[in-house]
């Protein structure tokens, strides 16, 4: 009797030390846009003329298809970065099939095509699949403006 009211005292206090240990760091994932939430969270192109960024931090804008090779490439590298970079920058993905009105006001012809969205600063575009490290490199130097080591 004594050995299970010790075993049962072990795995009292193993369960709440656990319980009482820090959560895990949520995991950030790129976040979808539709023509009312890009409105909302990045420009109002229907209602501005000049550019006005709504964000408070940086972003970028995946503009991608379902059928798009390249797009279905550099998905994975997105999803990791916008993990890596938490809170820092968001990941928004704009699905060009579903979103015509939306691809058609920001002239997308060629996709996959980033938009590197900068606080304070003119968005800049990038066509094209691009490896990891090089995606993470324009989001330190375009995003958060830390030079090159």
């Amino acid at each position: 009797m004594k050995k299970l009211i010790t075993i049962i005292a072990v795995f009292g206090i193993v369960f709440s030390a656990s319980a009482t240990e820090p959560q895990l760091k949520k995991t950030v994932k790129p976040i979808a846009l539709d023509k009312a939430a890009f409105a909302e969270k990045v420009f109002d192109y229907n209602n501005e003329s000049e550019w006005n960024y709504k964000g408070d931090k940086p972003a970028i804008i995946d503009f991608w298809a379902a059928w798009c090779g390249p797009c279905r490439q550099i998905a994975p590298s997105l999803d990791e970065l916008a993990a890596e970079y938490g809170e820092e920058i968001y990941i928004y993905k704009v699905n060009v099939d579903e979103e015509t009105e939306l691809a058609r006001a920001f002239g997308i012809q060629s996709i996959p095509m980033l938009l590197y969205i900068p606080m304070d600063e003119t968005p800049q575009a990038i066509m094209g699949a691009a490896p990891k490290n090089k995606l993470k490199q324009a989001i330190d130097t375009i995003l958060l403006s830390k030079k090159e080591e």
